[in-house]
């Protein structure tokens, strides 16, 4: 798993040495964009169970509001590796990805801030939001106005995430699967939130943002400072001071940019 080279056990074995989002570029997991459940370099599939899935979440997550983001609630998880264990426990002791759905990660919750304080970067357009997790980015996209919102997305417990985090701000959202081949689906904007923790997403990730922007869309990231993040191929637009979950980042209050492509 994350913190070592051994196979199956439980979360309880993976002690939190440094901070969660240290461990995630670790190989074995491909994130929330390529997604899905990874053993022994095999992608699985989840069984597609709409209602046990959804009600997992609601059961294991409460609906708070987001910090620093007014207006937004999600279903947030207390403790990451109480989440993360259960869902393994869910699927048979079979090894998942950390529950990014279940979090506000930082580079998120700086894009929403900044749709919400800047409606008119999204308001009447189509927008397609990268790795979505808990949905947080494109809720923001759909409270500030866009025509259409669409998350990309592999994890099915991230899938039903999102929808109830949809429906609890009353806003609507599509969900489609991997789009990092592609030019964006024709979104006019592009939202990427915290993507840039392992390099062959992140080079997947650069080449549809550069697609994307050369025919027209607009390209916006949030990002703390991730290990993979191509700063020579962005330039900031905003900067956030943010709370943040201090069991998933080297300290409580993080600094986050908003950032488009040079």
């Amino acid at each position: 798993m994350i913190a070592g080279d051994g196979g199956a056990g439980t979360i309880a074995s993976r002690p939190l040495l440094r901070p969660l989002s240290s461990w995630i570029p670790a190989r074995r997991f491909r994130g929330p964009i390529l997604g899905g459940v990874q053993r022994h370099g095999r992608t699985q599939s989840l069984p597609d169970d709409a209602t046990g899935v959804a009600a997992f979440v609601r059961d294991r997550c409460r609906l708070l509001p987001v910090p620093d983001v007014p207006g937004i609630r999600l279903y947030l998880a207390a403790d990451v590796y109480t989440v993360w264990e259960q869902t393994e426990r869910e699927l048979g002791g079979r090894e998942v990805p950390p529950p990014f759905w279940a979090f506000a990660w930082p580079g998120g919750q700086a894009l929403a801030r900044y749709l919400l304080e800047h409606a008119e970067t999204v308001a009447g357009r189509t927008v397609l939001d990268l790795g979505s997790g808990s949905g947080l980015t494109a809720i923001a996209a759909a409270l500030a106005g866009a025509a259409a919102v669409t998350a990309s997305e592999l994890d099915p417990f991230a899938v039903r995430a999102i929808g109830l985090n949809a429906a609890a701000n009353e806003v609507a959202v599509e969900v489609t699967g991997d789009v990092l081949d592609g030019d964006g689906e024709g979104a006019e904007v592009i939202l990427a939130g915290d993507i840039w923790y392992e390099r062959r997403l992140a080079d997947r990730a650069l080449g549809l943002l550069r697609r994307a922007a050369e025919r027209g869309a607009l390209v916006l990231a949030g990002d703390v400072g991730r290990a993979f993040l191509p700063r020579d191929q962005l330039r900031p637009v905003a900067s956030y001071r943010l709370r943040v979950a201090a069991d998933l980042e080297d300290k409580p209050v993080k600094d986050v940019q908003i950032l488009t492509l040079r």
